[in-house]
Protein backbone atom coordinates (compact mmCIF):
# COMPACT_ATOMS: atom_id res chain seq x y z
CA UNK A 1 0.00 0.00 0.00
CA UNK A 2 2.98 2.47 0.75
CA UNK A 3 4.66 1.28 -2.55
CA UNK A 4 0.90 2.25 -4.36
CA UNK A 5 1.06 6.12 -2.29
CA UNK A 6 4.64 6.56 -3.50
CA UNK A 7 4.49 5.66 -7.55
CA UNK A 8 1.18 7.79 -7.18
CA UNK A 9 2.60 10.92 -5.11
CA UNK A 10 5.83 10.74 -7.54
CA UNK A 11 3.76 10.56 -10.51
CA UNK A 12 1.60 13.58 -9.50
CA UNK A 13 4.37 15.67 -9.12
CA UNK A 14 5.81 14.53 -11.97
CA UNK A 15 2.63 15.66 -14.12
CA UNK A 16 2.98 19.10 -12.11
CA UNK A 17 6.28 19.62 -13.16
CA UNK A 18 5.46 18.85 -16.92
CA UNK A 19 2.34 21.10 -16.35
CA UNK A 20 4.50 23.69 -14.85
CA UNK A 21 7.26 23.41 -17.66
CA UNK A 22 4.39 23.72 -20.62
CA UNK A 23 3.08 27.50 -18.42
CA UNK A 24 5.96 28.24 -18.82
CA UNK A 25 6.71 27.57 -22.29
CA UNK A 26 3.59 28.71 -24.24
CA UNK A 27 3.65 32.19 -21.67
CA UNK A 28 7.80 32.87 -23.07
CA UNK A 29 7.74 34.95 -26.28
CA UNK A 30 9.72 35.71 -28.65
CA UNK A 31 13.38 36.98 -28.39
CA UNK A 32 14.96 40.49 -29.65
CA UNK A 33 15.19 41.41 -33.05
CA UNK A 34 17.40 39.46 -35.17
CA UNK A 35 19.28 39.51 -38.46
CA UNK A 36 17.54 36.02 -39.86
CA UNK A 37 14.74 33.95 -38.19
CA UNK A 38 14.68 29.72 -39.68
CA UNK A 39 11.12 29.18 -40.84
CA UNK A 40 9.37 26.01 -40.65
CA UNK A 41 6.16 26.37 -42.97
CA UNK A 42 3.68 23.89 -42.86
CA UNK A 43 1.79 23.30 -46.30
CA UNK A 44 -1.11 20.95 -47.35
CA UNK A 45 -2.59 20.23 -50.62
CA UNK A 46 -4.61 22.16 -52.22
CA UNK A 47 -6.35 25.83 -50.74
CA UNK A 48 -3.54 25.48 -47.89
CA UNK A 49 -0.71 25.50 -49.79
CA UNK A 50 -1.50 28.40 -52.08
CA UNK A 51 -2.83 30.23 -49.24
CA UNK A 52 0.11 30.00 -47.13
CA UNK A 53 2.43 30.88 -50.17
CA UNK A 54 0.53 33.97 -50.59
CA UNK A 55 1.26 34.84 -47.24
CA UNK A 56 5.40 34.12 -47.65
CA UNK A 57 5.04 37.10 -50.46
CA UNK A 58 5.42 39.53 -48.10
CA UNK A 59 7.74 38.08 -45.94
CA UNK A 60 11.23 39.33 -46.58
CA UNK A 61 14.41 37.14 -46.68
CA UNK A 62 15.25 37.38 -43.62
CA UNK A 63 12.74 34.62 -43.14
CA UNK A 64 15.42 32.42 -44.70
CA UNK A 65 16.52 29.02 -44.70
CA UNK A 66 12.25 28.03 -45.40
CA UNK A 67 11.64 25.11 -44.84
CA UNK A 68 8.24 23.36 -46.26
CA UNK A 69 6.94 20.18 -44.45
CA UNK A 70 4.37 18.35 -46.89
CA UNK A 71 2.69 15.49 -46.99
CA UNK A 72 4.63 12.01 -48.61
CA UNK A 73 1.77 11.54 -50.75
CA UNK A 74 1.21 15.51 -51.83
CA UNK A 75 3.18 16.14 -55.20
CA UNK A 76 1.65 19.11 -56.23
CA UNK A 77 2.29 21.16 -53.01
CA UNK A 78 6.19 20.56 -54.31
CA UNK A 79 6.01 21.40 -57.51
CA UNK A 80 3.92 24.89 -56.13
CA UNK A 81 6.50 25.43 -53.70
CA UNK A 82 9.29 25.22 -56.13
CA UNK A 83 8.01 27.41 -58.89
CA UNK A 84 7.37 29.96 -55.94
CA UNK A 85 10.50 29.81 -54.54
CA UNK A 86 12.25 30.17 -58.31
CA UNK A 87 9.90 33.33 -59.38
CA UNK A 88 11.10 34.91 -55.93
CA UNK A 89 14.21 34.44 -56.55
CA UNK A 90 14.29 35.63 -60.28
CA UNK A 91 12.16 38.98 -58.86
CA UNK A 92 15.07 39.58 -56.31
CA UNK A 93 18.84 39.81 -58.05
CA UNK A 94 20.75 39.85 -54.72
CA UNK A 95 19.26 36.16 -54.80
CA UNK A 96 21.11 33.33 -56.24
CA UNK A 97 20.68 30.33 -54.36
CA UNK A 98 17.25 30.76 -52.81
CA UNK A 99 17.84 28.69 -49.78
CA UNK A 100 14.85 26.74 -48.91
CA UNK A 101 14.30 22.52 -48.05
CA UNK A 102 11.30 20.43 -48.68
CA UNK A 103 10.34 17.60 -46.06
CA UNK A 104 8.00 15.16 -46.21
CA UNK A 105 5.93 13.47 -43.56
CA UNK A 106 3.20 11.15 -44.00
CA UNK A 107 -0.22 12.34 -44.16
CA UNK A 108 -2.08 12.58 -40.61
CA UNK A 109 -5.78 12.01 -41.88
CA UNK A 110 -7.08 10.98 -45.51
CA UNK A 111 -9.69 12.45 -47.08
CA UNK A 112 -12.94 10.61 -45.44
CA UNK A 113 -10.65 8.34 -43.07
CA UNK A 114 -11.93 6.97 -39.89
CA UNK A 115 -11.72 9.18 -37.00
CA UNK A 116 -10.33 5.99 -34.95
CA UNK A 117 -7.68 5.52 -37.34
CA UNK A 118 -6.69 9.23 -37.14
CA UNK A 119 -5.42 9.00 -34.17
CA UNK A 120 -2.75 6.06 -35.10
CA UNK A 121 -1.91 7.51 -38.20
CA UNK A 122 -1.71 11.34 -36.15
CA UNK A 123 0.44 9.83 -34.12
CA UNK A 124 2.96 7.98 -35.99
CA UNK A 125 3.15 11.12 -38.32
CA UNK A 126 4.85 12.96 -34.51
CA UNK A 127 6.62 10.37 -34.05
CA UNK A 128 8.18 10.82 -37.08
CA UNK A 129 8.13 14.65 -36.95
CA UNK A 130 9.68 15.43 -33.54
CA UNK A 131 13.11 13.90 -35.15
CA UNK A 132 12.65 16.18 -38.02
CA UNK A 133 11.47 19.39 -35.91
CA UNK A 134 14.56 18.65 -33.85
CA UNK A 135 16.82 18.59 -36.36
CA UNK A 136 15.93 21.76 -37.93
CA UNK A 137 15.14 23.63 -35.14
CA UNK A 138 13.29 26.34 -36.11
CA UNK A 139 12.64 29.82 -34.87
CA UNK A 140 9.60 30.15 -36.09
CA UNK A 141 6.66 27.60 -37.09
CA UNK A 142 3.87 29.30 -39.65
CA UNK A 143 0.83 26.97 -40.35
CA UNK A 144 -2.77 27.59 -41.73
CA UNK A 145 -4.66 24.14 -40.60
CA UNK A 146 -3.99 21.01 -43.04
CA UNK A 147 -3.68 18.39 -41.09
CA UNK A 148 0.01 17.93 -40.93
CA UNK A 149 0.39 20.76 -39.02
CA UNK A 150 -0.80 19.58 -35.86
CA UNK A 151 2.34 16.50 -34.94
CA UNK A 152 4.68 18.99 -36.56
CA UNK A 153 3.46 22.11 -33.98
CA UNK A 154 3.51 20.07 -30.93
CA UNK A 155 6.62 18.90 -31.77
CA UNK A 156 7.96 22.25 -31.81
CA UNK A 157 6.39 22.66 -28.41
CA UNK A 158 8.36 19.47 -27.21
CA UNK A 159 11.66 21.45 -28.01
CA UNK A 160 10.36 23.93 -25.37
CA UNK A 161 9.05 21.59 -22.90
CA UNK A 162 12.58 19.69 -23.11
CA UNK A 163 14.41 22.90 -22.54
CA UNK A 164 16.18 22.11 -26.35
CA UNK A 165 14.57 25.81 -27.63
CA UNK A 166 11.65 28.17 -27.81
CA UNK A 167 9.96 27.61 -31.48
CA UNK A 168 7.65 30.52 -31.91
CA UNK A 169 3.93 28.87 -33.80
CA UNK A 170 2.23 31.16 -35.55
CA UNK A 171 -1.14 29.84 -36.76
CA UNK A 172 -3.10 31.60 -39.55
CA UNK A 173 -6.63 30.45 -39.66
CA UNK A 174 -7.55 29.82 -43.51
CA UNK A 175 -9.91 32.75 -45.14
CA UNK A 176 -12.25 29.92 -45.71
CA UNK A 177 -13.16 29.75 -41.69
CA UNK A 178 -15.76 32.22 -41.11
CA UNK A 179 -18.16 31.71 -38.41
CA UNK A 180 -16.09 28.34 -36.53
CA UNK A 181 -12.56 26.81 -36.63
CA UNK A 182 -11.39 24.37 -38.75
CA UNK A 183 -9.91 21.10 -36.57
CA UNK A 184 -6.40 21.98 -36.39
CA UNK A 185 -7.37 25.26 -35.46
CA UNK A 186 -9.47 24.05 -32.19
CA UNK A 187 -6.75 22.11 -31.45
CA UNK A 188 -4.37 24.52 -31.66
CA UNK A 189 -5.70 27.66 -30.70
CA UNK A 190 -3.96 26.87 -27.23
CA UNK A 191 -1.27 25.52 -28.30
CA UNK A 192 -0.05 28.67 -30.66
CA UNK A 193 2.22 31.87 -29.24
CA UNK A 194 0.08 34.01 -32.20
CA UNK A 195 -3.60 32.85 -33.27
CA UNK A 196 -4.47 35.04 -36.49
CA UNK A 197 -8.10 35.01 -37.55
CA UNK A 198 -9.52 36.63 -41.09
CA UNK A 199 -12.71 37.35 -40.00
CA UNK A 200 -14.43 39.10 -37.53
CA UNK A 201 -17.16 36.93 -36.46
CA UNK A 202 -14.27 34.22 -35.32
CA UNK A 203 -12.00 37.15 -33.43
CA UNK A 204 -15.60 37.80 -31.48
CA UNK A 205 -16.16 34.15 -30.79
CA UNK A 206 -12.39 34.05 -29.98
CA UNK A 207 -11.10 37.19 -27.84
CA UNK A 208 -7.51 35.76 -27.52
CA UNK A 209 -7.07 35.63 -31.38
CA UNK A 210 -5.51 38.35 -33.50
CA UNK A 211 -7.48 39.92 -36.63
CA UNK A 212 -5.59 41.56 -38.98
CA UNK A 213 -8.33 41.36 -41.85
CA UNK A 214 -8.00 39.31 -45.13
CA UNK A 215 -4.24 38.49 -45.16
CA UNK A 216 -4.01 35.86 -47.99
Amino acid sequence: MASVLVLAAAGAAGAALLALRLWVVLRCRAPGPRRSLSLLVVAGSGGHTTEILRLLEKLSNAYSPRHYIIADTDEMSAHKINSFELNRADRDPNTMFPEYYIHRIPRSREVRQSWLSTVVTTLYSMWLSFPLTHRVKPDLVLCNGPGTCVPICISALLLGILGIKKVIIVYVESICRVEHLSLSGKILFHLSDYFIVQWPALKEKYPKSVYLGRIV
